[in-house]
């Protein structure tokens, strides 16, 4: 049966075991379609995607303001350099840090050594050997500090002033990539407005064939009875019966699948609205074929706004790469204060470094170069995709076009039979009563009765699928 396509294997066979529960009554098909858009999973996924696109937009305008860190260091060390730099951070530093007092003993050792004679000791003092001993001390205090804290406090700034343009345009491909999730979105909404359509079409289909199913096996039941009639009077068989009681098991049969087929299109509309659905307004069996303009398609369908999109955003990227051979320059400022202690004597100890860097890259062995004409020719083959995507929609376009009229012919053609297979029926059904036809004959067009109402709605269902494929390609929006 032509519904059991409405779903694939993996939920046909979920919903299978999953009985319909009472849910929404009379839905009509612009209430589903406003449910979708709401409260259907797929869409709500989607706008999720949007929602972390529009982060990154914030992020990358962040970097526009720069970056303001504090920093607090707690540090303990007895190294030789690091408690020398521990003192010069906290502006403590002194002459016996470098070993003064080694040195000075060395000066009164001398002194004591002239007697006070101011001559003498000058004289000691220039002689290469007393100064090789003298400046060969290895400074005790210098070499070997006590272990010292440092408590430093400080906070930096770094802001971009010039990027070469690559800072915008990193900017302007964030804003055209969230853009690009919103067309996703509009098509993850296109494809389940197109299945909720569907939906709808499939069941008011079923439903019409139910009814023909329901007065066929009417017919069936009328015939039977007249068939045991006749056979009270001795002009029909027990082999007739039983011929007549089996089309009338081959309709019932149709008739349990319909109904089975039309809970799952019921529980799959239930999955589409993530509500229960009980019941709809039916719609009419053959969807409206939509206007086509080819300027409308090339304006509002989603694949080729989307390669517009693509298009512009390769022409971001090639600006992108052209910054590369631009020099970029940053700023910097820093201001803190160190001590021994945390916080203590901040104002008298405090410190800033303000500074301005310039980077040119002079070589890197061609990688830019490279690099920018890699995105010169994504940039080209993105334009022959842009051509691509327009020829393309137009020949789908025309194909769903030219197949929707062939489906009309084949439905005008279907209805027409459908509808003389009933008078047949009913001429042959008259004649069997009268006993000029056999139950064999009878029967047989009552077989070609129900092959051609199924092939009718099994017509429709493909027509109208069709059709929404074709407003699905060409969005018109709002399109029931």
């Amino acid at each position: 049966m032509i519904w059991k396509r409405l779903l694939s294997a993996g939920v046909a066979t979920f919903f299978a075991g999953t009985p319909l529960l009472a849910g929404i009554d009379n839905l009509s098909l612009s209430q589903a379609i406003k449910m979708a858009k709401h409260d259907n999973l797929e869409i709500k996924i989607s706008q999720f995607e949007e929602q972390m696109k529009s982060f990154e937009i914030q992020a990358v305008e962040g970097m526009h303001y720069g970056k303001l860190d504090l920093t607090l260091n707690a540090l303990r060390s007895n190294s030789a350099l690091n408690v020398f730099g521990f003192k010069l951070e906290s502006r403590e530093a002194n002459f016996g840090d470098f070993g003064f007092s080694d040195f000075l003993g060395g000066i009164g050792g001398a002194m004591e050594a002239s007697g006070g004679d101011f001559a003498a000791f000058s004289q000691m003092m220039s002689n290469p050997m007393a100064q090789g001993q003298m400046l060969s001390i290895e400074p005790t205090d210098l070499n070997y500090p006590d272990a010292r804290n440092l408590f430093q406090e400080k906070i930096t700034y770094k802001i971009p002033i010039y990027t070469g343009g690559k800072l915008t345009e990193y900017g302007n491909i964030t804003h055209a990539l969230y853009r690009m999730s919103k067309m996703d979105t509009s098509k993850v909404v296109n494809a389940k407005i197109f299945q909720v359509q569907k939906a709808f079409y499939d069941i008011s289909l079923v439903d019409n064939y139910i009814e023909n199913l329901q007065k066929i096996i009417g017919n069936i039941d009328t015939l039977e009875d007249v068939v045991v009639s006749m056979k009270k009077e001795g002009y029909a068989q027990e082999i007739d019966i039983l011929q007549v009681q089996s089309r009338k098991s081959e309709a019932d049969n149709l008739y349990t699948q319909a109904k089975l087929n039309r809970d799952l299109a019921y529980q799959f509309l239930s999955f589409l609205l993530n509500k229960d659905v009980s019941s709809i307004v039916r719609v009419k069996e053959m969807a409206i074929m939509p206007k086509v303009q080819l300027s409308d398609i090339y304006r509002d369908n989603i694949d080729i706004q989307k390669a517009q999109l693509g298009l512009q955003i390769s022409q971001m990227a090639v600006n992108a790469e052209k910054a590369n051979f631009l020099p970029t320059v940053g700023g910097f400022g820093e201001y803190g204060s160190s001590d021994d202690a945390f916080l203590n004597e901040f104002q008298e100890k405090d410190a800033y470094t303000v500074g301005v860097q310039v980077n040119f890259n002079l070589f890197n062995g061609g990688i830019d170069r490279a690099n920018l004409e890699k995105a010169r020719v994504k940039n080209l083959q993105v334009q022959e995709q842009v051509s691509l995507a327009k020829k393309g929609i137009a020949l789908k376009v025309k194909q769903l076009q030219t197949e929707i009229l062939s489906l009309d012919a084949e439905v005008t053609s279907y209805q027409t039979q459908f509808a003389y297979a009933q008078k047949v029926y009913e001429n042959y059904h008259q004649r069997y009563k009268e006993g000029i036809v056999s139950i064999s004959d009878l029967l047989i067009k009552q077989s070609t009765e129900l092959e051609v109402l199924l092939q009718l709605q099994t017509v429709k269902n493909k027509r109208n699928t069709k059709v929404f494929e074709l407003n699905s390609i060409l969005n018109p929006g709002e399109y029931i």
